[in-house]
């Protein structure tokens, strides 16, 4: 798997220098996130659809 150059942070991440998030990077076909306060520790990469299901079930959670 090749490793996606276009990483950013959540606007969430907190202050300081904003490493208390994950980072995700978009490619056409997979979502990858990573931990950003360590970043060569592994990536996790999720077809886009499944990503997409995964955040809509956070939000609804949220709202509960």
């Amino acid at each position: 798997m090749n490793t996606p150059d276009n990483w950013r942070k959540s606007s969430y991440s907190g202050g300081g220098d904003g490493n208390a998030c994950v980072e995700i990077a978009h490619a056409p076909t997979l979502i990858s996130i990573r931990d950003s306060k360590d970043p060569a520790l592994g990536t996790l990469a999720f077809p886009a659809g499944t990503f997409a299901a995964f955040l809509q079930a956070l939000k609804e959670t949220q709202r509960s």
